[in-house]
């Protein structure tokens, strides 16, 4: 139990996780030109792109936010990216955490579990740079920014736990089961367009919006939406269950951690 609560509240390693997660993302951009400037440019890029292909090319316009033309499917489609990529650079990344850091894992006093916090604070970082451009995008076309926006903070509290849990389960599998790495690849392309990031779920059936809920980002693509681009207070009930969950969930994944990281370095 004490491990395991090391792995939710890593307070005594505050400088070693800032140290790994700034590594991570610098690491990133080494070498490269522009540097850090890169995870600006991307997300300007993505909506040059979603601009051109669906308000130049389709004609395309959201359910609902028709007055606001193509303008308004480019945010509406960003705003669902942004959980998403955040969603897929953890799933991604978490079944070879530890399979990459052999080194790591054979020193009896680093805490691997750290691991999945410096991927999530990663994602977390490039979540933060998307976040600033879509709001900067929404200053120059509204004139304004809805007061409900200061309630993203609190959809990311819940939606954290469960990328945590993800994580460790994916990380911890991933050391006895290399395969899961490449079907990772496969589901987060699935969970593109298993997820409302390209359409609104209004949009769908009544039984098909049953079963798109119960995809762990559809609650939270759709809380985002709704409180940066419909100027509205997120659905609390909603969202606490889901933090109760996210928590339980998070707890599960990294009670399996605790379990199997005695057999890591065995594997490794």
């Amino acid at each position: 139990m004490t491990s395991a609560r090391k792995s939710f509240f890593p307070l005594h390693d505050r400088s070693l996780l800032w140290q790994f997660a700034k590594r991570d993302v610098l690491g990133r951009y080494r070498a490269s030109i522009l540097g850090l400037a890169w995870s600006f440019i991307n997300p300007l890029l993505m909506l040059g792109v979603y601009s051109f292909v669906f308000v130049g090319v389709f004609r395309a316009r959201w359910p609902g936010a028709e007055k606001g033309g193509g303008s308004e499917f480019v945010l509406q489609i960003f705003a669902g990216l942004l959980i998403f990529n955040l969603f897929a650079e953890v799933a991604s990344r978490a079944p070879n955490l530890i399979v990459e850091q052999p080194n790591l894992v054979k020193k009896v006093v680093f805490p691997v579990e750290l691991l999945t916090w410096v991927t999530v604070l990663s994602g977390l970082f490039h979540f933060s740079i998307s976040v600033a451009t879509l709001l900067a995008v929404l200053l120059f076309f509204h004139g304004s920014l809805s007061v409900t926006a200061l309630a993203l903070p609190l959809i990311l509290l819940s939606f954290i736990p469960f990328l945590l849990g993800l994580s460790w389960f994916l990380a911890a599998a991933g050391v006895f089961i290399r395969d899961i790495g490449q079907m990772m690849t496969m589901v987060v392309s699935l969970m593109m367009f298993m997820s409302p990031v390209f359409y609104s779920i209004s949009s769908l059936g009544k039984n098909a919006q049953f079963w798109m809920s119960l995809n762990p980002l559809t609650l939270i693509i759709e809380q985002v939406r709704t409180i940066l681009l419909q100027g509205q207070w997120p659905d609390w009930w909603a969202l606490g269950f889901y933090a109760f969950f996210s928590l339980i969930f998070a707890v599960a994944g990294a009670s399996f951690f605790q379990l199997t990281r005695k057999g890591f370095a065995d594997v490794l």
